[in-house]
């Protein structure tokens, strides 16, 4: 009896692992078609704010708020920087910046009496009234982006029948090993898998490293307060864009997304909060998400029958480097050296497993409780 049982958590192991090696030679299709669509353009060049919630000091803070402002954008740009806390360092990063570029339209937005269990919300509630333009585009602190960003996220906000943009993005390690690792799992784990998930209807994606969207379409679904206690801001301002039957579309443009994880705490807090926010707003997909991870499985079946387990560990492995180069392509440039890859995975794999027992995750230094329902409490 134990030998069958052996056996077939083996052959189930290495079904799961060739669904996997199915699953990434399917995001590399995936990532050549969407990224070889021309991208649309604003024609009217309309106004924008950019707001952007800053928390504390990251590594190339300034650099990356300063790429969204050298553009190839005609139209005029706001950008406005807010901090909860009047005594956040972000806040003096944003102000040089404000006095380096006198000739832009920056506004240091600080404090803010909200109590929402969502900080980062109640920092962007806080810092809306200072938006001078109908066109909002909200982005994390830790995004750089390319010249043509702004031209092409507009674009495609213009779009007939659209109601908001983001973006997909790649990692970029910005304090040594253990960011690289984390840059490693967002550029060759994440970044397919939702590339794939968008070019084939089977997800819509909404995501923080770009929300672009009306101020009219802003105040339809209720404003930023309707997320004061969503963990997922992101993607439930997506889901309730599409409530209002406009669709929500990746505009292609590839971001950067700096990753600034000093030690291996650090990297697995962020990974199982990924992942635990994941599984909070889609459980089911999220558990069918396990073959994304081919690699772990194939090891997991040659662990126990090394002849079934083994042919899966090699093509799993030639596949993901594949698909790795792919990206690099895409993205010209590496988000880590391929000898990590098996690495990258493998932790992105055991995040993913932890996420399933976690009831509480670190968020930028709080303790936040997650409720059945997607949302949090402190």
């Amino acid at each position: 009896m134990a030998s069958s049982a052996f056996f077939l958590a083996a052959m189930l192991l290495a079904a799961l692992a060739a669904a996997g090696c199915l699953f990434e030679i399917a995001a590399i299709v995936a990532l050549t078609r969407f990224f070889a669509g021309s991208p649309a353009r604003c024609a009217n060049q309309a106004g924008v704010t950019l707001l952007k919630p800053l928390y504390g000091i990251e590594p190339r803070l300034e650099a990356n708020l300063a790429s969204f402002l050298d553009q190839d954008y005609a139209g005029p740009v706001q950008m406005v920087c807010g901090v909860g806390d009047l005594s956040d360092a972000a806040r003096e990063s944003a102000e040089r910046l404000r006095r380096a570029r006198p000739d832009r339209d920056i506004v240091v937005a600080a404090g803010s009496d909200r109590t929402f269990a969502n900080r980062k919300i109640a920092n962007l509630a806080n810092m809306l009234p200072a938006a001078r333009h109908e066109i909002l585009l909200l982005s994390d602190s830790d995004m750089a982006v390319s010249p043509d960003y702004l031209r092409t996220a507009v674009g495609a906000l213009a779009e007939p029948g659209v109601g908001a943009v983001t973006c997909a993005y790649r990692g970029r390690g910005d304090a040594g090993l253990w960011s690289v690792l984390s840059a490693g799992g967002i550029s060759y784990v994440a970044l397919p898998g939702v590339i794939l998930g968008y070019v084939t209807g089977m997800a819509r994606p909404c995501m923080g490293s770009t929300i672009g969207l009306t101020r009219e379409t802003l105040q339809a679904i209720g404003g930023f307060e309707r997320f004061a206690d969503v963990l997922a801001d992101d993607y439930a301002i997506g889901e309730a864009v599409a409530e209002t039957d406009r669709r929500v579309v990746i505009a292609p443009v590839l971001l950067t997304h700096g990753c600034i994880e000093a030690s291996f705490g650090a990297l697995w807090r962020q990974k199982v909060r990924w992942s635990a926010t994941i599984r909070g707003v889609a459980a089911w997909r999220h558990l069918g998400s396990i073959v994304t991870y081919p690699l772990p499985l194939a090891l997991l079946a040659a662990a126990i029958l090394p002849a079934v387990g083994l042919p899966f560990v090699l093509a799993s492995l030639a596949i993901r480097f594949v698909l790795a180069a792919a990206v690099d392509r895409h993205a010209r440039q590496a988000s880590a050296p391929y000898p990590l890859i098996p690495v990258i995975e493998c932790v992105e794999f055991l995040a993913f497993a932890a996420s399933f027992a976690a009831r509480k995750i670190d968020w930028r230094g709080s303790r936040l409780t997650i409720r059945g329902d997607g949302r949090i409490a402190v």
